[in-house]
């Protein structure tokens, strides 16, 4: 029988997953000073982010969660006094998340970690490199997006 190698192309999903577990970790590991986990982090990092205050339905949409797991992580992160949901201004029966100032100095000590654990990722790639996995990256996930029906 013929001996099978990996090729790029059979190495590429298991390399991507490998990146991001590893990546998550190095988050976490750097967030646990401040009593972080990447359930409460992440959703703070992503409302931080967002140009408008996100409804409910959004920040689920974001994180790849549904509409209960997103209730339950506001719930807890409301009672950490992280976050505050409100009327939506166009429509009173979609909330939105807002970051409570204690909400928003925790989302700006895990920006400041973020930029650290980008950093030395990223260290000794150019500006090519990244620019070319990038589109590589916004290219699988058009794919995968298509191939499964979701919009993400």
């Amino acid at each position: 029988m013929p001996s099978r190698t990996t090729t790029g192309r059979d190495a590429f999903g298991s390399l991507l997953s490998r990146a991001a577990r590893q990546w998550r970790r190095a988050a976490d590991l750097r967030l646990q000073p401040f009593a972080l986990t990447e359930a409460t982090w992440l959703p703070l990092i992503r409302i931080a982010r967002a140009p408008t205050p996100p409804r409910q339905k959004d920040l689920a949409e974001s994180m790849s969660l549904d509409g209960s797991s997103v209730v339950r992580l506001l719930d807890n992160l409301e009672a950490a006094g992280l976050v505050r949901r409100k009327e939506g201004a166009h429509d009173r029966r979609a909330k939105v998340i807002v970051l409570t100032p204690r909400g928003r100095g925790i989302a700006d000590q895990v920006e400041t970690i973020s930029r650290r654990v980008r950093s030395d990722a990223l260290a000794g790639l150019t500006a090519k490199d990244i620019d070319t996995a990038i589109r590589v990256l916004e290219h699988v996930c058009r794919a995968l997006d298509t191939a499964t029906g979701v919009d993400a």
